[in-house]
């Protein structure tokens, strides 16, 4: 179950007025999954499927990392990509 906190943080970031670049969106991403997902036991997207790609490896880059540790690592990312972006 993931925090109010979390969840106010997660709203947040889709309302940036700046887009922030792709390696801060492909960390973000990676974090949200983990943090409401948990570990990546997805099968790994196709050659030809680059977006996927990264964000499937994004993610995976972060098996075994708790899901608590990545909310809190998710809300110190966003709260850092707010106040650069908006």
């Amino acid at each position: 179950m993931v925090s109010q906190e979390f969840q106010d943080k997660a709203a947040a970031v889709q309302s940036l007025t700046k887009r922030p670049s792709d390696d801060e969106l492909l960390k973000l991403y990676g974090l949200y999954k983990q943090a409401t997902v948990g570990d990546n036991d997805t099968p790994k997207p196709g050659m030809f499927d680059l977006k996927g790609k990264y964000k499937w490896q994004a993610w995976d880059d972060l098996k075994g990392t708790s899901q608590s540790d990545a909310e809190s690592k998710y809300i110190e990312l966003a709260t850092e990509l707010i106040g650069k972006y908006n």
